[in-house]
């Protein structure tokens, strides 16, 4: 690690000789793999791009050139080179380094990614800023090809190639994958470059189907298809000067590349090719499996996971799905680019005609349900809560307004550890409970789970179901495909003097909590329709009430309880426990809702602090 030792930030790398960066890139490369195989985090994509990275931060004056970062995901090397090296044993722990760049974290951060497709508008951005205050510098946006399927790179897109006089590099980091397979027809166009199969095809039914006479048509023929594959036709259409592809582990052709590129002005286009998993075999041949590790062992690799004593809400969706789609036909499955994190493995591979993976692209993937539901099918659209912010347009004029049809699977709401803030699903009983129509429901376990999606796919409107990351309580779970009544909770625990209305993943903790205090909980169940009699009969049998949900307090399902009781002129004391106004960054689960107070504990002593001692004692009540 001689050459990496002396690289404290980028002004250090760019004091090597170029004959160095090689035996540089892998050395970096083997640090990676030490060092993510200790920690866990995102392996095969930051593998990918050890020399990409080397190459931008060797050839631009970073910091005063801006590199945005597109997801983030790849960043390893980035924050390695530029301060970092010493704190990457800290990766995604909690106050450790973020697993994604991060503004406060470093100013070689220039713009905090996690969800893709952001960063051409942010470097255009930077840019323009640059333009407007007179200031030379370059902004380098670095997106990969399955992020160019969201509308929103290509909004940004046609918005750079008006604007000349922009210092803007687009690079196109082309490694033929995202999470999941990449999908759609820009993935096809790529791959027809790289194979250049469609070229000679198109020239071989020219020359065979033509007769001799117009072999001068022929010739404006193979013109036309070269036309057809050479991705400059589409990039220089934008107002793009396109470049490429190269090969993006050669730093030969990289940096003399890029130094050329520095030189020129307005909108350029950069197409690299990169492998995921770059150097190390085992990644390279399964980069999916590689793409989101735990801790490993480099020399043996992943090995098979034991089956979990406790099946993950994940799994429970995916089995439903396929029992659900076995007993009905009309059932459509959708994803926006997230097979395997969402479930649907096995759906897709028993019902591969009624699956469709959308490619990143969460607001087509909710206006296509909605279509499928205008002709009577059943689309269920698996979305993680926080991709599912990225289509609330969507979600409220396409399918809540015209009452659509649409079952919603919420997976990772509440906090989700590791990835940190930009993944949390902490908003979505806020941002769904207000939209009109909507049904939304918080299993408390796996069982509930199950039953709340066929309630949800059962319902003739469009219905929300959100489960947390991981495994559940280790509740049994019957096959039968039975729904609940929709709007209805239920008593888990009598006590006295204090109810505790617990929704989704919050029962357990709160029956904690409910045997250290003698009190009362109920499981809620539904977020909306709230269970407004169940609310009036906990108020008139408990001197106060207290709410726990893993989301945020402001608009959610507390909210919900305190406009209850308001309108049904109940006044009592209400106590409102969830996750507070604040972003909260990476770290074990159960540490952070700990730190939170949403453990048995912290419930307790929540409600301790707010309204004093219970149990054995009198119950001191603040009115005030």
């Amino acid at each position: 690690m001689k050459l990496l030792e002396t690289i404290n930030d980028p002004s250090d790398l760019r004091q090597l000789p170029r004959t160095q960066l090689t035996p540089l890139a892998n050395e970096l490369r083997q640090y990676l793999l030490d060092s993510v195989s200790k920690t866990g985090g995102h392996l095969s994509s930051n593998l990918g791009t050890v020399e990409l990275t080397i190459a931008l931060h060797y050839v631009f004056e970073t910091p005063h050139d801006r590199i945005v970062w597109d997801v983030g995901h790849q960043t390893y090397s980035h924050k390695i080179l530029t301060g970092r090296r010493d704190r990457m044993h800290t990766l995604r722990q909690l106050h450790g380094l973020s697993g994604f760049p991060k503004r406060d974290e470093s100013e070689y951060d220039t713009f905090g990614t996690a969800h893709s497709s952001t960063s051409i508008s942010a470097a255009l951005g930077m840019a323009a800023a640059s333009k407007i205050k007179g200031e030379h510098r370059h902004a380098i946006a670095v997106i990969g090809d399955g992020s160019m399927t969201a509308g929103m790179a290509f909004e940004a897109l046609n918005n750079a190639g008006v604007e000349e006089d922009c210092n803007l590099l687009v690079v196109l980091n082309d490694n033929d994958m995202s999470i999941s397979p990449p999908v759609g027809a820009l993935n096809r166009y790529l791959a027809r470059l790289m194979s250049g199969q469609f070229y000679a095809a198109a020239k071989s039914v020219g020359k065979t189907v033509l007769p001799a006479p117009v072999l001068g048509l022929a010739r404006k023929l193979e013109e036309h298809a070269k036309g057809m594959v050479v991705p400059a036709t589409m990039f220089e259409e934008f107002g793009f000067n396109y470049i490429g592809p190269i090969d993006g582990h050669d730093l030969d052709s990289l940096i003399p590349t890029l130094e050329n590129i520095k030189k020129l002005k307005g909108p350029q286009f950069l197409h690299v090719v990169t492998k995921k998993g770059q150097g190390y075999k085992l990644a390279e041949a399964e980069p999916i499996l590689y793409h989101g590790t735990g801790k490993f062992n480099p020399t043996e690799g992943i090995k098979p996971a034991t089956a979990p004593s406790k099946i993950t809400y994940t799994e429970v969706f995916g089995n439903w799905l396929c029992d659900m789609a076995a007993a009905d036909a009309r059932l459509v499955g959708i994803t926006p680019a997230m097979r395997e994190g969402s479930g649907m493995v096995r759906f897709h591979a028993q019902y591969p005609e009624r699956y469709f993976d959308v490619g990143i692209a969460e607001q087509h993937s909710v206006t296509f349900g909605a279509g499928l539901a205008t002709e009577g099918l059943k689309p269920v659209v698996a979305i993680y809560s926080t991709f599912l912010q990225r289509a609330y347009d969507q979600l409220i004029h396409d399918v809540a307004l015209q009452n659509l049809d649409v079952t919603f699977a919420l997976d990772r709401a509440g906090l989700v550890g590791a990835d940190g803030a930009t993944h949390a699903g902490n908003y979505d009983l806020p941002y769904l409970r207000c939209i009109p129509n909507m049904v939304v429901m918080a299993p408390s376990d796996e069982n509930e789970c199950r039953q709340m999606l066929t309630t949800a796919y059962h319902y003739p409107g469009p219905a929300a179901v959100r489960y947390p990351r991981g495994a559940g309580v280790g509740a049994a779970i019957q096959q039968e495909l039975t729904s609940i009544e929709i709007g209805k909770g239920e008593i888990k625990k009598k006590g006295e003097k204090i109810a505790i209305l617990a929704f989704g993943s919050m029962v357990a903790p709160s029956l904690g909590a409910a045997n250290e205090l003698n009190a009362t909980v109920a499981n809620m169940r539904f977020v909306k329709p709230l269970d407004v009699e169940l609310v009036k009969q906990l108020a008139a049998e408990h001197d106060v009430l207290v709410t726990v949900e893993e989301g945020a307090t402001m608009g959610g399902a507390g909210s919900a309880v305190a406009e209850a009781m308001a309108a049904a002129g109940i006044v009592k004391p209400l106590l409102i426990l969830g996750l507070p106004d604040k972003f909260i960054d990476q770290g074990d689960p159960a540490a952070l809702l700990a730190s939170v107070g949403l453990d048995a504990k912290g419930i307790a002593a929540s409600i301790r602090a707010r309204f004093g001692a219970a149990g054995g004692t009198r119950l001191v009540v603040n009115n005030s």
